[in-house]
């Protein structure tokens, strides 16, 4: 929940308590004291501006102002922001130079960002390419082993083939030979000399 408040705070009875050499300094103080007890809150989360800091010290020192109207700001984290009430045209002036120049900084910061993400985008989508030629690469390297050992293999098939009809044809034209008279199966089949004569 955000808390506005806007304050006349009286600062010569205060710093009348103090050295004219201590003045500006006890404005400062009792000005965060003054917010702290009215906004409910430590001395330590009460942030003043430049233009107040600067209103207290305009004069030096020795003369800070009698009073000073401010507007005070409370946030959800208990931290009170205190700003001028009216800024001074001086101020005006400057606070526009200043907003001008943080839309120009947030400007070049977006588009630095835009082309920083463009390039990572780009860089990504060249490493997909590289990735997916790659593996394309790749997979025309298999398909050619594949190729190439159907082929070898094939190759062999037919070297085996064209053995085994060789042996196959060998082994007919051996079997449809003449027999040997002295091989000793057809010595077998001859009749012994001695039943040769029994018969007779």
């Amino acid at each position: 929940m955000v808390l506005e408040r806007q304050y006349v705070i009286p600062l010569r009875k205060e710093w009348l308590k103090v050295p004219k050499y201590k003045r500006a300094k006890k404005g400062i103080k009792a000005v965060k004291e003054f917010i702290a007890k009215h906004m409910k809150t430590d001395m330590n989360n009460v942030k003043l501006s430049r233009w107040v800091n600067e209103n207290v010290w305009g004069r030096g020192i020795k003369s800070p102002p009698g009073k000073i109207k401010i507007k005070a700001v409370k946030d959800d984290k208990n931290i009170v922001h205190v700003e001028l009430f009216e800024l001074s045209e001086k101020a005006k002036k400057f606070e526009e130079k200043e907003s001008k120049r943080k839309t120009v900084i947030t400007d070049k910061k977006k588009a630095e960002e835009t082309k920083r993400k463009e390039a990572e985008e780009k860089a990504k989508a060249e490493t997909e390419k590289q990735v997916q030629e790659a593996t394309k690469n790749l997979d025309e390297k298999i398909r050619e082993e594949k190729a190439k050992d159907a082929e070898v293999s094939a190759e062999k098939y037919k070297k085996e083939e064209k053995m085994l009809e060789h042996e196959s044809h060998a082994h007919k034209e051996h079997s449809h030979a003449e027999p040997r008279k002295d091989h000793p199966h057809n010595k077998a089949q001859s009749k012994h000399p001695v039943r040769q004569t029994l018969e007779k």
